[in-house]
This record gives structure tokens, C-alpha cells and sequence, in this order.
């Protein structure tokens, strides 16, 4: 699979395929994508290879302990991941095809925008998955 940013500048390849694909609700998602929600898979970050243009993606530390990827030429938000983790959550839309990673899961739906009600079955936590059970 591959994937890159709006201006095209930065391309990457997943070597594996993606797993643990969800939708994101948190505060942190809605503002940095402008979105209700962020659908997002997980990968290796060793499986994550720039194709082109990894000398333009920035990096803004959203927590402490986490920080996300962006082109610095378009500001297309690429992934997010902990600072020592061994995966990447990587935005689905940046995928050429997204259409087969199919998210399986909500988190943080304790700050769902109430007008963007999730329209699916899927399950729902209140936080993380390893935080909270199933709302």
C-alpha cells in the first residue's frame, strides 16, 4: 500500500499490512485534522518508508509523550505515534486507496461532537481501547 500528502511532496509505502484501524474522537484529532474525527491503522514504524520527501515532513509534539507527522509544504497531517513506540497510526485518507482498511472501532467517543454521531455499529470506548471497556 501506498500513500503520500495533498501537494504530493511526500510519499510512503507500507512493507505490511496495517492493523487495529479505527476512528478517533479525541480533542487533539478534531483540532489538528479540523475534523470530528480521524480514521487512522497502525503499522510497524519500521514499516513505514518514505518513498520521497521525508526531509519535509515536520513533527509537532502534540502530548509529551506523542508527536505527529505533517508535509511542512501542504500541512497535510500524515500520522501520529508515541515517541518511543514501536507502531505509527497513520491517517487512512492519505492512503492512494483507502478503501480497503476498514475501521473496526471508535475511541474517545466521550468527546464525540454530539452532531457527528458515529452512523455505525462499531464498537465504542470512552477512551483508549486499553483504558476503557466497551461503552
Amino acid at each position: 500500500m501506498e500513500g503520500g500528502c495533498l501537494c504530493g511532496a511526500v510519499r510512503y509505502r507500507l512493507l505490511s499490512d496495517p492493523f487495529d484501524a479505527g476512528w478517533c474522537h479525541c480533542r487533539n484529532c478534531q483540532r489538528i485534522s479540523g475534523a470530528p474525527a480521524v480514521a487512522f491503522a497502525s503499522v510497524l514504524a519500521a514499516d513505514y518508508v518514505y518513498e520521497s520527501g521525508a526531509e519535509l515532513v515536520g513533527r509537532y509534539a502534540s502530548t509529551p509523550t506523542d508527536h505527529r507527522g505533517f508535509c511542512t509544504r501542504c500541512g497535510s497531517q500524515l500520522y501520529g505515534c508515541r515517541n518511543d513506540g514501536p507502531t505509527i497510526e497513520f491517517n487512512l485518507a492519505t492512503l492512494d486507496d483507502p478503501a480497503p482498511v476498514v475501521p473496526g472501532f471508535h475511541i474517545y467517543y466521550e468527546r464525540h461532537i454530539p452532531w457527528a454521531e458515529a452512523a455505525d455499529d462499531k464498537p465504542r470506548h470512552a477512551r483508549s481501547r486499553r483504558e476503557t471497556p466497551e461503552l
